[in-house]
């Protein structure tokens, strides 16, 4: 196998660091030596499937794919529109969302408790009524359950179809099992453990579910109008379709987009994979040369 060029390193390096600053904000690399060089023990150890799922590229459908499914609760998707700014602060809620997976994942149990510990103390104050007049709490336990369902089975989804090492069913019943840990720490009550529970637990949300006006709104923002520089809108876009595809086959129809057709929905799979395996490679660090 032929050794990178150090134009390749160079190119590496800086698709790299810009998909990375992107997600994990300007205090990504401190915060990423802390999660992981911190000694002590940690919620999951290096074997689970949690830590697999979550550090792969696959996760970059699955986050989108899973905001867009999570939007379709009314009451979920009115605190995010009233409290989350996630339209003037997009990066800001992705880099939070992002480095608050990192330390519950892979971080001390100390620092994964204070982070969850945080994000409790947010969810308090998270209060508010409706358009139609319906109270709601970012803390109501139901109201978690299903923000917590419709994220996992997104990145389970996602990395069962683009993962570079899917896991078999045991596998993804076991990772359903390693999220209930952190959703339970959350106050998500008897969280799905695993994949059977975990489908009949969004099952169980479909009555509740609509497209809102702030559903459609956000789901506009997030599709079609993107903060990103043009360049930038090329891959996106693939990725955005990939994230439409990868939703169970009821939610794109409530948020008004057509599923793709057989043939589309191939060349969008192929375009998926070839996605994940370039973000992969970007943000893997190339051998380095010998001395």
């Amino acid at each position: 196998m032929d050794k990178p060029s150090a134009g390749d390193r160079t190119l590496r390096g800086r698709l790299g660091a810009t998909l990375f600053s992107r997600v994990a904000g300007p205090s990504g690399p401190a915060n990423r030596a802390r999660i992981h060089t911190t000694p002590g023990p940690r919620w999951f150890g290096p074997d689970r499937p949690i830590r697999t799922v979550h550090g792969d590229a696959s996760m970059f459908i699955g986050g989108l794919s899973a905001l867009l499914l999570q939007s379709l609760h009314p009451l979920a998707m009115s605190a995010v529109a009233a409290h989350s700014g996630f339209r003037g602060d997009p990066w800001g809620r992705l880099q939070r969302t992002s480095t608050f997976l990192a330390v519950t994942t892979y971080g001390t149990a100390q620092d994964a408790q204070l982070a969850v510990d945080g994000v409790r103390a947010v969810h308090e104050r998270v209060r508010g009524t409706t358009a139609e007049g319906e109270p709601y709490c970012a803390a109501d336990p139901h109201l978690l359950g299903w923000v917590h369902a419709a994220e996992v089975d997104s990145f389970l989804r996602a990395h069962e179809r683009f993962g570079a090492h899917p896991w078999d069913a045991a596998g993804y019943d076991a990772y359903v099992a390693d999220t209930a840990r952190v959703a339970a720490a959350l106050g998500v009550v008897d969280p799905p453990r695993d994949r059977s529970s975990l489908l009949a637990l969004l099952t169980a949300y479909r009555p509740e579910l609509r497209a809102t006006p702030e559903a459609l709104e956000a789901a506009r923002f997030l599709l079609r109008h993107p903060p990103l520089p043009w360049p930038a809108r090329v891959p996106y876009a693939l990725l955005a379709a990939n994230a439409i595809a990868l939703l169970p086959p009821w939610a794109p129809g409530m948020l008004g987009l057509r599923p793709a057709t057989a043939p589309v929905d191939t060349c969008v799979r192929l375009s998926g994979r070839a996605l994940t395996r370039s973000i992969r490679w970007a943000m893997t660090p190339p051998p380095r040369p010998p001395s």
